[in-house]
Protein backbone atom coordinates (compact mmCIF):
# COMPACT_ATOMS: atom_id res chain seq x y z
CA UNK A 1 0.00 0.00 0.00
CA UNK A 2 1.15 3.54 -0.73
CA UNK A 3 -0.43 6.95 -0.12
CA UNK A 4 -0.76 9.50 -2.94
CA UNK A 5 -0.73 12.96 -1.39
CA UNK A 6 -1.96 16.27 -2.83
CA UNK A 7 -3.71 14.69 -5.81
CA UNK A 8 -6.79 15.82 -7.74
CA UNK A 9 -10.15 14.33 -6.84
CA UNK A 10 -10.98 11.54 -9.27
CA UNK A 11 -7.62 11.96 -11.01
CA UNK A 12 -4.84 9.60 -12.05
CA UNK A 13 -4.33 8.07 -8.61
CA UNK A 14 -7.95 7.07 -8.06
CA UNK A 15 -9.24 3.55 -8.66
CA UNK A 16 -5.83 1.89 -8.35
CA UNK A 17 -5.25 -1.18 -6.20
CA UNK A 18 -2.97 -0.47 -3.26
CA UNK A 19 -3.12 3.33 -3.61
CA UNK A 20 -4.77 5.54 -0.99
CA UNK A 21 -5.37 8.96 -2.61
CA UNK A 22 -5.44 12.15 -0.54
CA UNK A 23 -7.13 15.06 -2.30
CA UNK A 24 -7.70 18.61 -1.05
CA UNK A 25 -10.74 17.59 0.99
CA UNK A 26 -8.74 15.02 2.96
CA UNK A 27 -5.89 17.54 3.57
CA UNK A 28 -2.66 15.62 3.00
CA UNK A 29 -0.89 17.79 5.58
CA UNK A 30 -2.55 15.53 8.16
CA UNK A 31 -1.10 12.32 6.75
CA UNK A 32 0.49 10.36 9.60
CA UNK A 33 1.56 7.15 7.90
CA UNK A 34 2.20 4.33 7.92
CA UNK A 35 2.66 3.80 4.16
CA UNK A 36 5.29 5.24 1.81
CA UNK A 37 4.09 8.19 -0.22
CA UNK A 38 4.02 9.78 -3.64
CA UNK A 39 3.52 13.51 -3.07
CA UNK A 40 2.54 16.27 -5.50
CA UNK A 41 2.42 19.32 -3.20
CA UNK A 42 1.10 22.55 -4.77
CA UNK A 43 3.76 24.42 -6.69
CA UNK A 44 2.20 27.83 -7.39
CA UNK A 45 4.02 29.63 -4.57
CA UNK A 46 7.41 28.10 -5.44
CA UNK A 47 7.84 29.05 -9.10
CA UNK A 48 8.99 32.15 -10.96
CA UNK A 49 5.51 33.64 -10.66
CA UNK A 50 5.05 32.84 -6.98
CA UNK A 51 3.95 36.43 -6.28
CA UNK A 52 0.90 36.06 -8.54
CA UNK A 53 -0.20 37.58 -11.81
CA UNK A 54 0.86 41.13 -12.73
CA UNK A 55 -2.76 42.24 -12.43
CA UNK A 56 -3.10 40.79 -8.94
CA UNK A 57 0.18 42.36 -7.85
CA UNK A 58 -0.95 45.76 -9.17
CA UNK A 59 -4.02 45.40 -6.96
CA UNK A 60 -1.85 44.86 -3.91
CA UNK A 61 -2.50 41.11 -3.83
CA UNK A 62 1.13 40.02 -3.96
CA UNK A 63 1.75 36.51 -2.62
CA UNK A 64 4.68 35.44 -0.47
CA UNK A 65 7.31 32.94 -1.57
CA UNK A 66 6.48 29.51 -0.16
CA UNK A 67 3.08 30.52 1.20
CA UNK A 68 1.46 27.15 0.45
CA UNK A 69 -0.04 26.55 3.87
CA UNK A 70 2.79 24.23 4.86
CA UNK A 71 2.06 21.66 2.14
CA UNK A 72 5.63 21.16 0.88
CA UNK A 73 7.02 21.11 4.41
CA UNK A 74 4.50 18.42 5.40
CA UNK A 75 5.24 16.41 2.24
CA UNK A 76 8.97 16.55 2.94
CA UNK A 77 8.43 15.39 6.52
CA UNK A 78 6.26 12.50 5.27
CA UNK A 79 8.76 11.20 2.71
CA UNK A 80 11.61 11.48 5.19
CA UNK A 81 9.70 9.48 7.79
CA UNK A 82 7.82 6.92 5.68
CA UNK A 83 9.83 6.90 2.46
CA UNK A 84 8.73 7.79 -1.03
CA UNK A 85 9.05 10.58 -3.56
CA UNK A 86 8.04 14.22 -4.06
CA UNK A 87 7.47 15.66 -7.54
CA UNK A 88 7.77 19.39 -8.30
CA UNK A 89 8.50 21.51 -11.39
CA UNK A 90 12.09 22.14 -12.41
CA UNK A 91 13.62 25.16 -10.65
CA UNK A 92 11.21 24.90 -7.73
CA UNK A 93 12.40 27.32 -5.09
CA UNK A 94 11.33 24.83 -2.44
CA UNK A 95 14.67 23.05 -2.94
CA UNK A 96 16.76 26.02 -1.82
CA UNK A 97 14.22 27.02 0.83
CA UNK A 98 14.42 23.62 2.52
CA UNK A 99 18.16 23.14 1.99
CA UNK A 100 17.93 20.56 -0.78
CA UNK A 101 20.68 20.35 -3.38
CA UNK A 102 19.73 21.31 -6.93
CA UNK A 103 19.96 18.32 -9.30
CA UNK A 104 22.02 18.49 -12.51
CA UNK A 105 20.04 19.35 -15.62
CA UNK A 106 21.66 16.56 -17.59
CA UNK A 107 20.15 13.95 -15.28
CA UNK A 108 21.33 11.42 -12.74
CA UNK A 109 20.72 11.03 -9.03
CA UNK A 110 22.67 13.18 -6.57
CA UNK A 111 22.55 13.53 -2.80
CA UNK A 112 19.78 15.89 -1.78
CA UNK A 113 20.69 16.56 1.85
CA UNK A 114 22.10 15.07 5.04
CA UNK A 115 18.93 13.05 5.72
CA UNK A 116 19.51 10.34 3.12
CA UNK A 117 17.64 12.04 0.31
CA UNK A 118 18.36 11.78 -3.41
CA UNK A 119 17.26 14.19 -6.10
CA UNK A 120 17.19 14.32 -9.90
CA UNK A 121 15.80 16.13 -12.93
CA UNK A 122 13.67 14.21 -15.42
CA UNK A 123 11.30 15.21 -18.21
CA UNK A 124 7.75 13.90 -18.07
CA UNK A 125 7.65 14.10 -21.86
CA UNK A 126 9.63 10.87 -21.88
CA UNK A 127 6.81 9.31 -19.84
CA UNK A 128 3.65 10.28 -21.67
CA UNK A 129 3.18 14.03 -21.14
CA UNK A 130 2.38 16.08 -24.26
CA UNK A 131 5.14 18.56 -23.34
CA UNK A 132 8.69 18.05 -22.10
CA UNK A 133 7.64 19.25 -18.62
CA UNK A 134 11.00 19.17 -16.80
CA UNK A 135 10.52 17.96 -13.25
CA UNK A 136 12.53 17.63 -10.06
CA UNK A 137 12.17 14.62 -7.78
CA UNK A 138 13.40 14.12 -4.24
CA UNK A 139 13.26 10.65 -2.72
CA UNK A 140 13.96 8.87 0.54
CA UNK A 141 14.37 5.16 1.35
CA UNK A 142 13.60 4.03 -2.22
CA UNK A 143 15.47 1.87 -4.69
CA UNK A 144 16.74 4.47 -7.15
CA UNK A 145 15.72 3.60 -10.72
CA UNK A 146 17.65 4.50 -13.84
CA UNK A 147 15.48 7.00 -15.70
CA UNK A 148 15.49 8.52 -19.18
CA UNK A 149 17.83 11.42 -18.62
CA UNK A 150 18.59 14.39 -20.81
CA UNK A 151 16.59 16.80 -22.93
CA UNK A 152 13.71 16.02 -25.23
CA UNK A 153 12.80 17.95 -28.35
CA UNK A 154 10.58 21.02 -28.12
CA UNK A 155 6.95 20.08 -28.67
CA UNK A 156 4.85 22.99 -29.91
CA UNK A 157 1.20 22.36 -30.68
CA UNK A 158 0.78 22.87 -34.47
CA UNK A 159 -2.66 24.40 -33.88
CA UNK A 160 -1.16 26.99 -31.54
CA UNK A 161 1.62 27.78 -34.02
CA UNK A 162 -0.92 28.23 -36.79
CA UNK A 163 -3.19 30.44 -34.70
CA UNK A 164 -0.58 32.58 -32.94
CA UNK A 165 2.55 32.29 -35.06
CA UNK A 166 5.83 30.56 -34.30
CA UNK A 167 7.44 33.38 -32.30
CA UNK A 168 4.52 33.77 -29.92
CA UNK A 169 4.11 30.00 -29.59
CA UNK A 170 7.78 29.71 -28.59
CA UNK A 171 7.37 32.58 -26.12
CA UNK A 172 4.32 30.92 -24.55
CA UNK A 173 6.13 27.59 -24.39
CA UNK A 174 4.84 24.08 -24.83
CA UNK A 175 2.17 24.36 -22.16
CA UNK A 176 1.57 28.10 -21.90
CA UNK A 177 -1.35 28.13 -24.36
CA UNK A 178 -2.94 24.91 -23.12
CA UNK A 179 -5.93 25.21 -20.83
CA UNK A 180 -5.87 28.81 -19.69
CA UNK A 181 -7.93 30.62 -17.12
CA UNK A 182 -9.06 28.20 -14.45
CA UNK A 183 -8.61 25.17 -16.70
CA UNK A 184 -5.05 23.93 -16.23
CA UNK A 185 -5.90 20.24 -15.85
CA UNK A 186 -4.01 19.17 -18.98
CA UNK A 187 -0.88 21.05 -17.98
CA UNK A 188 -0.60 19.72 -14.45
CA UNK A 189 -1.96 16.21 -15.05
CA UNK A 190 0.42 13.33 -14.29
CA UNK A 191 0.57 10.91 -17.26
CA UNK A 192 -0.08 7.28 -16.38
CA UNK A 193 3.45 6.00 -17.21
CA UNK A 194 5.02 8.67 -14.98
CA UNK A 195 2.49 8.02 -12.23
CA UNK A 196 3.29 4.32 -12.37
CA UNK A 197 7.00 5.08 -12.15
CA UNK A 198 6.50 7.16 -9.00
CA UNK A 199 4.27 4.50 -7.47
CA UNK A 200 6.87 1.82 -8.15
CA UNK A 201 9.49 3.96 -6.42
CA UNK A 202 7.31 4.35 -3.34
CA UNK A 203 6.54 0.63 -3.28
CA UNK A 204 10.25 -0.18 -3.37
CA UNK A 205 10.49 1.19 0.19
CA UNK A 206 8.73 -1.85 1.59
CA UNK A 207 10.76 -4.22 -0.57
CA UNK A 208 14.01 -2.69 0.70
CA UNK A 209 12.82 -2.93 4.30
CA UNK A 210 11.87 -6.58 3.82
CA UNK A 211 15.21 -7.44 2.23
Amino acid sequence: MIAALYVHTGGAYYGLDGVDPWDEARDARRYAGPWPVVAHPPCQRWGNFYAGSPLAISRGERKKLGDDGGCFEAALAAVREFGGVIEHPQDSRAWAYFGLNEPPRTGGWVNADFYGGWTCRVEQGFYGHFARKPTWLVTYKVALPSLRWGFGKRRLDPAIVERMGLKRAIRLGEIGAVGGGGNDEERIATPAPFRDLLISMARSVRMREAA
